[in-house]
């Protein structure tokens, strides 16, 4: 499972050019799931995730996390971050897991986010196209991934 992680004054996302949702202040989740992804590896980059320390405290030092500022989430599904572009100029999406096996681990990571871990979170809608506009705060960008419940 692959996480682009980005810290955010605020994000909005379209579908038909109508709003869908929209977030202020906290972080705004692009979400990979592969075939062997895990309700393990989806709990473990939930807790990460929120426990981030990228968000400034009084001293303005990066120490606090999006729990601890009442931050919310936006979590959008992007299977493009399996892509594999390594022969040509098309890439593959192999690695990405079939549609049904993402969209449950995907659905899982939000519920577990809302209801484990207490945050406000708002989704895209998976298998849509969307639009995303969003002010990235910092800017802060954290890449992660999470493979047999660990994070890499």
């Amino acid at each position: 499972m692959k996480a682009v992680v980005q810290r955010v004054i605020n994000s909005e996302l379209k579908i038909d050019n109508k709003k869908y949702s929209n977030i202020q202040n906290g972080l705004l989740v692009l979400l990979g799931v592969t075939h062997t992804d895990t309700k393990k590896d989806a709990e473990a980059l939930a807790e990460k995730i929120c426990k981030l320390r990228i968000f400034e405290d009084e001293n303005d030092k990066m120490n606090l996390s999006v729990v601890d500022t009442a931050g919310s989430l936006h979590i959008v599904s992007q299977f493009t971050l399996y892509a594999d572009s390594h022969h040509g100029n098309r890439p593959s999406f192999i690695k990405a897991a079939e549609p049904n096996f993402a969209n449950e681990l995907y659905e899982y990571f939000v519920s577990y986010c809302r209801e484990k871990i207490g945050i406000n979170v708002a989704t895209g809608k998976f298998g849509e196209h969307m639009q995303i506009n969003f002010i990235n705060d910092g800017p802060v960008t954290i890449i992660l991934e999470c493979e047999n419940g660990k994070i890499l």
